[in-house]
């Protein structure tokens, strides 16, 4: 069902004719005095032209800025791109995320273009990493459902990453890792982006399974039957009211030797209209997308069983349609939830944390070392962090840990309390508690409602738990950037990723 974009990767270390490429893509900086000519493979000569040249070219070296000339006879390429890094202090080599987004946003803007050599400085494998990687994530299209192709352009195909350190053993790794990280990130993209006639809760665990043939991973599914049989009632309760009814996918990659066990949930709301408490019309397209949290945690365990990685995780899909219909919870209803606790309905548009509460408790009664949920699960989030970072809230351990992880993938998340006078704004009048509570800081009191489902781990304790919140940079309603696409971005994929190889690293 996922048509999924991939680039072939490779590195080059001498001259650059002996790997021809429609395209050599050079690095350009902001310096304190204007433009700087970032170290490239270039002869002395024509890279002492080209800076005398790149104020009169209107080069600034501002990020996303590229800048396409004749190609020289030395590179073997028809065109030569200049591209912006942004700000790079005298003295300082460019950051690994400075790398990323500028691979990214060179091939994401050339595309049409069959082969892209990138030749920014890469002084280390990390640094070929981000290029590599950036460069993955830049080759990204989705035409699924256009019904003619004239115009578009294809996304690069192939990207040749130039540098001084191609014979490192450790490149291979490097070079798969970034693929692999790429494919999961567009994977998470393409279904965010597939639209909500096409993808529904049933076609979504048919996707899961599609995207997790050829990897040792288990995927099973609950359908309405088995849900309602087993006591789902916050899945169900928000699914019932749709005719296309709720699913949950459990997606285990338990390899023999793991050293960790997390649990990954995430909100699968394949469209919302806020059910009975029914949306505005203006932006209610953009609901598509209400699903991220579920194609982030679904990519990332697939990701994690892609690189072998030596830790038994589990994805948690919950899956449902929020409609309004005569089947529709309403406003004072009273579910039972999964584990038996029972919440009342005050807003029938809360519906997330209805959906993760049950996957939330089922991922507890396996006794994981962490939970963590995704979700696009709040406005408030967009209120208090705009549309490009994520909130973290929950056990500071784990907090910490994917805030350290987040920095080291190039994404933006910012850890949030969880105060303790908003619980009793959760209180109901007949019900263990409401779906809704406090509304300033409501993405705050979203994740203590969400807390209030954690378990315990065989000594009593709850187990080490985080929740983050999505709700504005899963969707980019506004102009592409660096490696980042309009609609679906596939956030968190790589933070997710990063904080696995973090605890395995430290255990």
């Amino acid at each position: 069902m996922v048509k999924n974009t991939e680039i072939n990767l490779s590195t080059l270390s001498r001259d650059l004719k002996k790997s021809p490429s429609d395209a050599v893509v050079i690095g350009v900086g902001q310096g304190t005095d204007g433009p700087v000519l970032l170290d490239n493979p270039l002869a002395a000569k024509s890279a002492e032209a080209l800076t005398d040249s790149l104020k009169s070219l209107g080069v600034t070296g501002a990020a996303d800025q590229i800048v396409r000339l004749p190609g020289l006879p030395e590179t073997g390429a028809g065109i030569l791109v200049l591209a912006g890094v942004g700000k790079v202090p005298s003295g300082t080599a460019p950051t690994g995320e400075a790398l990323r987004r500028a691979a990214g946003s060179a091939v994401r803007q050339l595309a049409g273009l069959g082969t892209v050599a990138l030749a920014f400085p890469t002084a280390s494998v990390a640094d070929v990493a981000a290029v590599a990687e950036g460069a993955a994530l830049g080759a990204y299209s989705f035409t699924e459902f256009r019904s003619a192709k004239d115009g578009l352009k294809d996304p690069v195909s192939k990207a040749i990453v130039f540098t001084d350190v191609a014979d490192q053993k450790e490149l291979d790794a490097a070079l798969k890792r970034a693929a692999l990280i790429g494919r999961a990130v567009n994977a998470t993209r393409s279904l965010v982006n597939t639209p909500p006639s096409h993808l529904y809760p049933e076609t979504f665990a048919e996707a899961a399974k599609d995207l997790a043939k050829g990897l040792p991973v288990k995927v099973t599914v609950w359908d309405e039957n088995r849900l309602e049989k087993e006591g789902f009632g916050g899945i169900m309760g928000v699914g019932k009211g749709s005719s296309r009814q709720p699913r949950l996918v459990k997606v285990e990659y338990s390899p023999a030797r793991a050293t960790a066990k997390i649990a990954l949930v995430g909100k699968g709301i394949t469209f919302d209209t806020g059910g009975i408490s029914i949306k505005p019309a203006l932006g209610m397209g953009d609901m598509k997308s209400d699903m991220a949290g579920a194609a982030v945690v679904l990519n990332t365990v697939l990701a994690l069983a892609g690189l072998g990685l030596p830790v038994k995780a589990t994805a948690w899909l919950c899956i449902a349609e929020n409609m309004p219909s005569g089947a529709a919870s309403r406003p004072a209803d009273v579910l039972t939830m999964f584990g038996g606790k029972t919440v009342e309905v005050l807003n029938t548009d809360a519906e997330g944390r209805l959906v993760m509460a049950d996957g939330i408790v089922a991922a507890s009664r396996e006794f994981p070392d962490a939970i963590i949920d995704v979700a696009t699960l709040t406005g408030a989030q967009l209120i208090a962090l705009g549309n490009r970072t994520a909130g973290i809230m929950g056990s500071e351990v784990v907090t910490t840990a994917l805030k350290a992880a987040a920095d080291r993938a190039g994404e933006l998340v910012w850890p949030m309390p969880l105060p303790e006078e908003l619980r009793p704004s959760l209180d109901s009048q007949v019900a263990d508690l409401a779906n809704i509570g406090e509304r300033h800081g409501g993405m705050m009191t979203a994740a203590v409602f969400l807390q209030e489902f954690v378990g315990k781990d065989k000594d009593g304790v709850q187990i080490p738990w985080a929740h983050i919140d999505i709700a504005g940079p899963s969707f980019n309603n506004g102009s592409p950037y660096g490696y980042t696409h309009k609609q679906g971005t596939g956030c968190t994929v790589r933070t997710l990723v990063a904080y696995v190889e973090d605890i395995l690293a430290a255990a």
